[in-house]
């Protein structure tokens, strides 16, 4: 988290982030009912991931990352 926070500027963060995270928050909010704040958070983590590499496959970054 760290890193991602890091690594893109504000406008990448909200143009490539926010909509996989919105994605993801809406997936687990429907679908991940486990009864456990731990097993949730872990589930939501990992398709905020899965969504995050499949959109970079489909639409890969064109600027560089700032360092």
């Amino acid at each position: 988290m760290y890193t991602l926070i890091h690594n893109l500027t504000a406008s990448q963060l909200f143009k490539r982030q926010l909509p996989v995270f919105l994605v993801a928050f809406v997936i687990a909010e429907l679908f991940y009912k486990f009864h456990s704040f731990t097993l949730e958070c872990a589930a939501f983590l990992a398709t905020w991931y899965v969504l995050g590499a499949i959109e970079q496959k489909l639409v890969p970054d064109k600027t560089p990352p700032r360092r």
